[in-house]
């Protein structure tokens, strides 16, 4: 009688108990053995809530998890926690497995090999970690995962106890979507918070006067947002640990704690070694059934993969669990004997620093340009609600539109409450490709409470597509 086959699913993550769930519920256990392995002690959490729990917002680690290891167990599901993937055989269709211990505690390493019929890979992202003189000293902390939040939340506790009557101070490198969520939650604990980013403006996501807004409300909440700063190194003091981040100008900022907020690139280095194809951004390749190219029994998904921009009409990196747990669906339809795909992306995500809110979806004007693509850009003010409401906050919309056709091309939004979730709708019109002058007819709600007459968006696209006319006239 021939061995069941059997699904092979490197990451308990996202993408990867995703993928093994749902081919699970696809296939019972007679019909598929179903592996997953996992390097740390947690499966299934929130990696984007990390922040909020270091806030207070999030009271305990186990409010991240939305199933634990034991319950994927019940449901079927062989987890192997402290269980890493060393290498990789494609060829010979086999796995080299560590285990370093249980969550009792360590124990000794054990190495194995274990073949599969379909392998997931969804090994997700890896914070950058420049090598710099002190980066690995203890008091520099990352934050991608729950181990990495725990361990920052009990320095945190340590420094808080050390200096309680006196100036606690952070730094955080980066002003990404993570840093200025970290700089957010250590302000709210107490800090007083400097954040390092060498870009011209913080959040490159947005464009350079989008970011100027960003940069103002920060300095306002009391965030110090030093911009132009190369970091050099991170300075240590007794014990070795963190106690300085100088830039190189020889500037140095005191630290008692110092988190990285760098951005992540792809986990690929298994992939890498196993000579698996890869793109410019260092994510897997796969088609649009996230099938790995060019390897029929091989499957990838979530922040370790290339996606297609469909606005772009090229692969980029999109480290976002909304995909990564859409791919997983996808990986585990496919396996279980179904059939589903990944269409691609538009860009979209959505952030926030205090009450200010953050979001953008489709082309930066830098992208735009780098395209080949000519084009124009408006920029509006409006409000959240009916500007006579109660409660009606600013928010600044930036639209910018292909010249002759008018296609939509991107979208920014910086404002106060209301503002973040309003991008949803352009990323709504990017999928559908619509110009800015079919935007201008969308039938949007409209109440006081919820929007003026004239939704933001909807007044962006108008001067958009006046923008337009007058450059097809020009």
């Amino acid at each position: 009688m021939p061995a069941t086959p059997r699904m092979l699913v490197i990451g308990a993550n996202a993408t990867g108990v995703s993928a093994a769930s749902h081919a699970r519920r696809l296939r019972t256990p007679e019909e598929l053995e179903i592996v997953v392995l996992e390097r740390g002690d947690f499966t299934s959490y929130s990696s984007c809530g990390i922040p909020y729990w270091i806030a207070g917002d999030v009271e305990d680690v186990d409010d991240l998890v939305v199933r634990t290891p034991r319950q994927h167990r019940e449901r079927g599901l062989d987890v192997r926690l402290r269980t890493e993937a060393t290498a990789l055989d494609a060829e010979a269709r086999r796995v080299r497995l560590r285990t370093t211990g249980s969550p009792a505690g360590p124990g000794a390493p054990r190495e194995e090999w274990l073949g599969y019929d379909h392998l997931v890979l969804a090994t997700g992202a890896r914070p950058l970690r420049p090598p710099l003189p002190g980066i690995d000293a203890p008091g520099v902390h990352g934050v991608q995962t729950l181990d990495e939040g725990r361990a920052l939340l009990r320095a945190l506790e340590r420094v808080e106890s050390d200096v309680a009557a006196g100036r606690r101070r952070a730094v955080v490198i980066g002003a990404g979507y993570i840093g200025v969520e970290m700089a957010e939650a250590l302000l709210r604990r107490g800090y007083d918070v400097t954040v390092l980013d060498q870009a011209e403006e913080p959040m490159t996501t947005l464009d350079p006067d989008m970011g100027r807004l960003v940069h103002e409300a920060m300095d306002g909440m009391g965030i110090a947002t030093v911009t132009g700063a190369r970091v050099a190194a991170v300075r240590l003091g007794e014990g070795g640990r963190a106690r300085a981040v100088v830039t190189g100008d020889g500037t140095a900022y005191p630290a008692d704690v110092v988190v990285l907020g760098l951005g992540v690139r792809p986990e690929t280095t298994l992939a890498e070694e196993a000579g698996l194809p890869l793109g410019d951004a260092g994510g897997l390749l796969t088609d649009l059934a996230q099938r790995v190219r060019g390897h029929h029994d091989i499957w990838a998904g979530g922040d370790c993969v290339e996606v297609l921009d469909l606005v772009a009409g090229r692969t980029r990196h999109a480290a976002l669990g909304t995909h990564a747990n859409k791919h997983g669906q996808i990986i585990g339809a496919n396996i279980g004997g179904g059939y589903a795909t990944f269409p691609g992306v538009v860009g979209t995500a959505v952030s926030k620093v205090c009450d200010l809110e953050i979001a953008r979806t489709g082309l930066l004007e830098a992208q735009a340009a780098d395209l080949g693509l000519r084009y124009v850009t408006v920029t509006v003010e409006a409000t959240s609600r009916a500007g006579y409401f109660p409660g009606a906050a600013p928010m600044r919309v930036k639209m910018t539109a292909e010249r002759g056709t008018g296609r939509l091309l991107g979208v920014q939004i910086v404002g106060r409450e209301g503002a973040g979730k309003r991008v949803d709708v352009a990323a709504v019109a990017l999928t559908a490709g619509l110009t800015v002058e079919q935007m201008t007819a969308l039938d949007l709600g409209y109440a006081p409470p919820f929007s003026p007459v004239w939704d933001p968006v909807l007044v962006a696209a108008r001067k958009a597509a006046r923008a337009v006319r007058a450059a097809v006239d020009g």
